[in-house]
C-alpha cells in the first residue's frame, strides 16, 4: 500500500470547492495514494446517476448473462464456448479511479489461476440450474482470492465506458484538463491526474462501500431486519462458516453451498434483501477522507511557529520537532475541540487509522506552513507516521498511534513499535495513545514495561497520552 507523503485530493489540488464535488456526487479521492473504498456492483441499480442505474446496471447484467449462456453451451473445459466465457471473465487491475489498492503496487486483477478456478466454480453453480447474474457475487464468499479489491476491479472493467461517461459529464462543470489514452484496444478521453500523468476516472459516491456487500456476509446476516426464516436457514446451514472465513472455512463453505441448490439460492436471496447502503461519507467511520478536508485549516486557525527549525537538523533536532508537533496535536485535541473529529455523528469512535491520519494531517500542515525541510510520511493502513529530514540525510523518528480500545495496545508498544523503528533504521520513537475509552490498566502496564526497558536499553520510546473522549457541552459541565 502506498505511503502518504502529501495531501492532494481532487478538491485540494484543483482548488475545487468540496460542496461542488458533493453536488456532482463525486468521491473526492486522494490523487497519489489509496482511498480504501470499493465499487460495489450491487449498488449500481440504486444510484441517482443514470450512467450507473440505467447504463452500468444493464452492462453489468448483460456481461454475466453472456458468461452464463456460454458456460451453459460449453461441453468441456477449454472448448470454444468456455474460451469465449473466459475472455469475458478476465479482468485487469485498474488504478485510475484511485480507489482500493489500485494506485499501489499490490495487484488486484484476475490472474490466470483465479480466472480458471472461478470459471470452474461458476460452471458447477450453473449446473445447479442457477442462472442469476448475481451468482458471481455469491461466489466471492468462498472463492479464495476474490476480495473487495477484485470485486471492485471486476466491476470497473465491466462498466468502464459508463464510468468514463460519468467522468466527462462531471467535467462539463469542473472543466479540468483531459488526456487521451487507450484501454483494451479502444481510445478514450478522461481527466488528467497531474500527479501521476495518467487518466483520472471519477466515481459516484453512491456506488462505493468500505466493503462490498458480498464480502461482508456475517455482517449482512446480523443486520437483516426482515425475513427471519431466511436468516435462520442461512445460519443453520452455513452460519458457522460465514463467521470466520479462513481458507479452510472457504473451502468448506464452497463444498456446502454447491451440494444443495436451496443453500445457494438462500445466499442469492440474501444479497437481494439486505440493505444496500453506500459508504457514509458524512460520518466517515473508517477515517478515509475527513482528515484531508481538515488539513488546510489547522495552520490558519491555530498558527504554530516552527521557524526555529528552519536550519540544518540532526536527529536530536528532528526528535524535538516531532515532540513539539505531537504536544501541539495534544493541545488541539484536548483544548481546541479536535477530539470531535475522532467521533461520528452517531457517537461512535472512528477507527484507529483516523487517528493516524489526523496526526499526519496536522504534521503535514504545520511543516508545509513553516516551509521546513522535514516531511512526514504515513503508512497507507493502520501503521506508523514517519518524520524524516527530506534533504541531505535520513534522520527519522517513528510515531505509532493506537486507540485505547485496541486490545493489542501493550503489544503494539512492546513489539510493533520496535519493528517499525528497526525497519526505518532509527532508535527514536513516540507511542501516542488516543484515549477514547476502555483504557482500563493499559496505560499503567505500558509505564511498567517502559520502566523495565530503561534498565537494559540506552534509549526508549516516549509515551504520550491524549484524551480524545467525548466532552459534554459547556452548559452541562457547569
Amino acid at each position: 500500500m502506498a505511503k502518504l507523503t502529501t495531501i492532494s485530493t481532487i478538491s485540494s489540488h484543483f482548488g475545487i470547492k468540496e460542496e461542488l464535488l458533493d453536488q456532482l456526487g463525486v468521491v473526492d479521492v486522494l490523487l497519489d495514494s489509496d482511498t480504501l473504498l470499493f465499487i460495489d456492483p450491487l449498488l449500481l441499480s440504486d444510484s441517482k446517476h443514470e450512467e450507473m442505474s440505467r447504463d452500468a446496471f444493464k452492462t453489468y447484467n448483460e456481461t454475466f448473462e453472456k458468461i452464463i449462456n456460454l458456460l451453459k453451451a460449453s461441453e468441456e473445459k477449454d472448448d470454444p464456448a468456455w474460451k469465449a466465457a473466459k475472455k469475458l471473465f478476465s479482468f485487469s487491475e485498474i488504478g485510475w479511479t484511485c480507489l482500493g489498492y489500485g494506485s499501489s503496487s499490490k495487484g488486484s486483477g484476475f490472474g490466470p489461476e483465479l480466472v480458471n478456478t472461478s470459471m470452474v466454480t461458476a460452471s458447477k453453480i450453473i449446473k445447479l440450474k442457477i442462472d442469476d447474474p448475481d451468482l458471481f457475487m455469491v461466489m466471492s464468499l468462498f472463492e479464495e482470492g476474490i476480495g473487495a479489491d477484485r470485486i471492485s476491479d471486476m466491476t470497473t472493467n465491466i462498466i468502464f465506458n459508463n464510468l468514463i461517461d460519468f467522468t466527462l459529464k462531471a467535467n462539463e462543470t469542473l472543466k479540468l484538463k483531459t488526456i487521451e489514452f487507450k484501454f483494451k484496444g479502444c481510445n478514450y478521453t478522461s481527466i488528467l491526474n497531474p500527479l501521476t500523468d495518467t487518466p483520472l476516472i471519477l466515481v459516484p459516491k453512491d456506488i462505493v462501500r468500505d466493503l462490498p456487500i458480498s464480502t461482508d456476509w456475517s455482517g449482512a446476516i446480523s443486520t437483516m431486519k426482515e425475513n427471519v426464516d431466511l436468516r435462520d436457514r442461512i445460519n443453520a446451514n452455513l452460519g458457522s462458516l460465514l463467521a470466520s472465513m479462513s481458507r479452510k472455512d472457504k473451502a468448506r463453505a464452497k463444498e456446502r453451498a454447491l451440494e444443495n441448490r436451496e443453500y445457494f439460492e438462500d445466499l442469492l436471496q440474501l444479497i437481494k434483501e439486505i440493505d444496500r447502503e453506500p459508504y457514509d461519507f458524512d460520518n466517515d467511520k473508517n477515517g478515509e477522507l475527513f482528515w484531508a478536508r481538515l488539513s488546510s485549516s489547522f495552520s490558519k486557525e491555530h498558527p504554530f511557529d516552527l521557524s526555529k527549525f528552519k536550519r540544518k537538523l540532526d536527529i536530536d533536532d528532528v526528535e524535538v520537532l516531532v515532540e513539539e508537533i505531537i504536544n501541539h496535536f495534544l493541545d488541539l485535541v484536548e483544548n481546541k475541540g479536535l477530539w470531535k473529529e475522532m467521533w461520528t455523528e452517531e457517537g461512535k469512535n472512528r477507527k484507529e487509522k483516523a487517528a493516524q491520519r489526523l496526526l499526519f494531517a496536522v504534521a503535514y500542515s504545520y511543516c508545509k506552513a513553516n516551509n521546513l525541510d522535514i516531511s512526514p510520511e504515513a503508512d497507507g493502513g493502520n501503521g506508523p507516521v514517519d518524520f524524516k529530514v527530506s534533504q541531505g540525510f535520513d534522520a527519522k523518528v517513528v510515531v505509532e498511534i493506537k486507540l485505547s480500545t485496541n486490545n493489542h495496545l501493550v503489544h503494539g508498544f512492546e513489539k510493533q513499535l520496535e519493528i517499525y523503528k528497526k525497519a526505518d533504521d532509527t532508535d527514536r520513537g513516540f507511542f501516542v495513545i488516543m484515549d477514547v475509552g476502555f483504557m482500563r490498566n493499559k496505560y499503567r502496564d505500558l509505564q511498567l514495561i517502559n520502566t523495565e526497558f530503561k534498565k537494559t536499553n540506552k534509549r526508549t520510546s516516549k509515551i504520550i497520552l491524549i484524551d480524545a473522549n467525548q466532552r459534554a457541552s459547556a452548559s452541562k459541565r457547569i
